[in-house]
């Protein structure tokens, strides 16, 4: 028997559109819709300037948001029949995927409709899409992902790009993710003035692959009047340090730091609930210990800074983790909303194309010396 839905009128964006609206996949991710809504919510009931275009099975979300009060009224359900799977490939979805819950969510963004998407789909195919759809900045040869690295500095996290955008990247390349990194850190940790740093193999300026010399000469020049200070080449060591807050590399080398973090905290967390369990002494030391093992639970926890976001399109994209639970999906929401409550976007959109002057600049300068 088919569910009857006329009884229960889709909830609306105000027609004013008073506050931000996000554009949310709610059919991407491990979780599910639940998940996906569970954490609308908890946005939601944080902040009332947060409005919803929800993408995905109508009758699903109908249902899952009509649970919420706190959601009421401030929702606009948008029907998607087709759903991107984690096993699905970019290439494919990019031809066949305008019926999917991500295409929707991308396209809501380029129509205007709303000012950032969100996603915790196939992170290939989000990529995919949005360069489908939102296409590059002006003077943008490669987008970038940035994320949030836990780190020393008062803010608590450092930005890294790229994190797996793209596995290459030349010094023009580099010197853009700077920019749009130091934008990031601005509008999205509020800091003032971000130091930059190029991670390389050594600090020392001989060191390093051509396109790195060439991208610190760039950085140098550009530091000045691109309203961040230029730290020079850092190391691995440096990644949740406290001499840089952004952190400029190339996707393939970004991609495999990430991955080799996250997999040292996991082990490390195993290692340490293993010792605690290893005998009665242990575990009365846990105990003893247990609000300061939560305070650093809660400080490391990747929920909390959940969300790496697209840069260098022509409208914000935040990818969440495709496992990530309700809390760490309103972390995604709540990152949405700053960098849209900020103008993130145009202001990164002029840094490009002042990162572009700069570039032609030196060009010309090496090839007239």
């Amino acid at each position: 028997m088919t569910e009857d839905t006329s009884k229960s009128p889709t909830p609306r964006v105000p027609a004013n559109r008073d506050g931000v609206v996000i554009s949310v996949d709610a059919m991407g991710g491990d979780n599910g819709p639940s998940a996906v809504v569970a954490g609308m919510a908890e946005s939601a009931d944080k902040n009332p300037e947060i409005r919803f275009i929800v993408h995905g099975d109508e009758v699903q979300l109908r249902r899952l948001i009509g649970r919420r009060k706190v959601l009421a009224d401030r929702c606009d359900i948008r029907h998607a029949p087709g759903v991107v799977t984690m096993e699905d490939k970019p290439s494919q979805i990019a031809r066949k995927g305008a019926d999917t819950s991500m295409w929707a969510a991308i396209e809501s963004v380029k129509q205007g409709e709303a000012e950032v998407a969100v996603s915790c789909g196939n992170t290939g195919a989000l990529m995919a899409l949005s360069m489908l759809r939102l296409r590059k900045l002006p003077g943008v040869n490669r987008p970038a992902i940035a994320c949030l690295w836990p780190s020393r500095n008062a803010q608590g996290f450092n930005i890294m790009l790229d994190v797996g955008a793209d596995i290459k990247a030349d010094a023009p390349d580099l010197l853009q993710y700077a920019l749009m990194g130091a934008s990031y850190a601005r509008n999205g940790l509020d800091i003032a003035r971000p130091r930059v740093g190029l991670l390389n193999v050594g600090t020392e300026e001989h060191k390093g692959r051509a396109e790195m010399k060439q991208a610190n000469d760039l950085l140098i020049a550009a530091a000045s009047d691109s309203n961040f200070d230029y730290v020079g080449f850092v190391e691995g060591g440096d990644l949740p340090g406290s001499r840089a807050d952004v952190i400029v590399t190339d996707g393939f080398t970004g991609n495999i730091a990430l991955k080799t973090g996250e997999g040292t905290a996991k082990l490390v967390g195993e290692f340490m609930r293993d010792a605690f369990r290893n005998s009665i002494m242990s575990k009365f030391a846990a105990l003893l210990a247990m609000s300061s093992l939560k305070r650093l639970q809660k400080r490391i926890d990747p929920r909390r800074v959940n969300g790496g976001v697209f840069l260098g399109l022509n409208g914000t994209v935040v990818k969440s983790h495709g496992s990530a639970d309700a809390t760490g999906i309103s972390a995604a929401i709540k990152l949405a909303f700053q960098l849209a409550k900020s103008g993130f976007q145009d202001r990164l959109a002029a840094r490009v194309a002042k990162s572009a002057g700069i570039s032609v600049s030196a060009t010309d300068a090496e090839t007239s010396s």
